[in-house]
């Protein structure tokens, strides 16, 4: 199975992404790549100014920002973080996020994992 892509947003996701032309345009890209091997059933979109990725509903989205990339798990909450890489957003009532710095590193599993917990938890596993 391929990931889910609308043409027209699997493009401006590209774009988006492109125009971080440092270390941020490359973690964004990795992790849209970890993100569609993690689970490839899940449709890829551009919302909110930011690529989102949804099974019934929306389940995370990847950002931007000046000194930062933000991973925002939409029900982060209601997920448990084993490797402990939930950093920010520890207080909001549903969400939970991930801020990336400069220098920062992820662990590619323990990310693999999260995201496969958020679809499962998505599809009432």
């Amino acid at each position: 199975m391929t990931l889910k892509k609308d043409p027209s947003a699997s493009q401006v996701v590209t774009d988006y992404i492109a125009g971080f032309e440092d270390w941020r345009g490359d973690t964004l890209k990795r992790l849209r790549k970890r993100i569609g091997k993690a689970d490839p059933g899940l449709k890829e979109e551009f919302k909110w100014g930011v690529p989102v990725w949804s099974a019934r509903v929306n389940v995370l989205a990847i950002s931007g920002f000046k000194n930062h990339v933000k991973i925002n798990f939409f029900k982060g909450a209601e997920l448990e973080d084993p490797d402990g890489l939930f950093n920010a957003g520890l207080d909001a009532k549903t969400m939970r996020s991930i801020d990336l710095h400069e220098g920062d590193e992820i662990d590619g599993d323990a990310f693999t994992n999260l995201v496969r917990a958020a679809v499962a938890q998505d599809q009432g596993e």
